[in-house]
């Protein structure tokens, strides 16, 4: 090992770089076991760092979760952003829709929106949830030169609805009846018909955590 590669291995994360990596593993935690399920020490196993150093970082698994489903939320937003902008509405919108399956390399973030989505009674997350939800829908709506992906009210919900189909199937892990049962692979070449080497691939390992 050369010495510039034993002062990288032992450098000290700043506590911004800790603080992001805690959230990553809290996105893939939360994702697979759900807020109820998930343990602040699970976190931080996954993580690499003490329990006491989540706690005295967010508090509360409530806080926790609360900073790793706004990280997915603004993941979720920078990808919709990053698609290419042509004047072809479908090419945008198919742009979007890979942007968004790109986002299964990031382990737990479909999962983890999906929890959030379904804790509406939830006095503290639900609010942040259904703000977060409200805002993907705004974006899908506005107008391109605001920034925008310019949708009309059909096309956004058709979007917005294949896409909770897509949370659902990662969810369900469909991918582990692809090629088994006939009606989940119809329904997963339905969902993925450009990028389902890329899906299978990615897919089976976005619920291992450490």
């Amino acid at each position: 090992m050369s010495e510039r590669t034993s002062q990288d291995a032992s450098r000290r994360l700043s506590s911004e770089e800790r603080r992001a990596q805690i959230i990553e593993a809290a996105i893939a935690v939360f994702g697979a076991r759900g807020y109820v399920g998930t343990t602040t020490d699970e976190v931080a196993r996954a993580a690499s760092v003490s329990q006491p150093y989540v706690v005295r970082l967010f508090g509360t698994k409530e806080n926790l979760f609360l900073a790793a489903l706004q990280d997915a939320l603004d993941r979720l937003l920078a990808a919709f952003r990053s698609a290419p902008r042509g004047d072809d509405l479908q090419a945008r919108s198919d742009a979007m829709g890979a942007a968004y399956l790109g986002l299964l390399e990031v382990r737990g973030l479909h999962q983890i929106l999906s929890h959030a989505f379904l804790l509406g009674s939830h006095p503290v997350i639900g609010p942040r949830a259904r703000e977060g939800f409200a805002q993907v829908w705004r974006y899908l709506r506005d107008d391109p030169a605001e920034g925008g992906a310019g949708f009309s009210a059909e096309e956004a919900q058709k979007f917005l609805a294949a896409g909770m189909l897509i949370n659902t199937m990662v969810g369900l892990r469909i991918t582990d009846e692809y090629g088994a049962d006939t009606g989940m692979t119809e329904l997963f070449n339905e969902c993925f018909p450009v990028s389902i080497d890329y899906v299978l691939g990615v897919a089976p390992r976005v619920d291992e955590l450490w």
